[in-house]
């Protein structure tokens, strides 16, 4: 089995920044991607920041030039600093990973979500 573990998340005023991270442990092979999206009241959970094992990157339009996903392959872990936070940022953030358990079994996997809260 396979865990997400996040952190970070918070209250902070417009403007302000917070980091996020996501810890993946258990029965892990391979890590194909990792990344994170978000859910605020009424809507449909959306795509945030994803990043591939070879690297490449995925970001919302909506938080280009202001988040930024990092991942430390060595850890497992991925990491999203959100700077320039806006009230609409508000949401639950989820870390969600593309995982091997083993050289032909892979799942998908998420977090238990951690609360952003940006206030005007």
């Amino acid at each position: 089995q396979v865990q997400l573990v996040e952190s970070g998340g918070g209250l902070v005023q417009a403007g302000g920044s917070l980091s996020l991270s996501c810890a993946a442990s258990g029965s892990i092979f391979r890590i194909v991607a990792m990344g994170w999206y978000r859910q605020a009241p009424g809507t449909d959970r959306e795509l945030v920041a994803t990043v591939n094992a070879g690297g490449g990157i995925n970001y919302a339009d909506s938080v280009k030039g202001r988040f930024t996903i990092s991942r430390d392959n060595a850890l497992n872990t991925v990491y999203l600093q959100m700077n320039s936070l806006k009230p609409e940022d508000t949401a639950v953030y989820y870390c969600n990973a593309y995982i091997y358990s083993d050289p032909r079994s892979w799942s998908d996997y998420w977090g238990q979500g951690t609360q952003v809260s940006v206030s005007s």
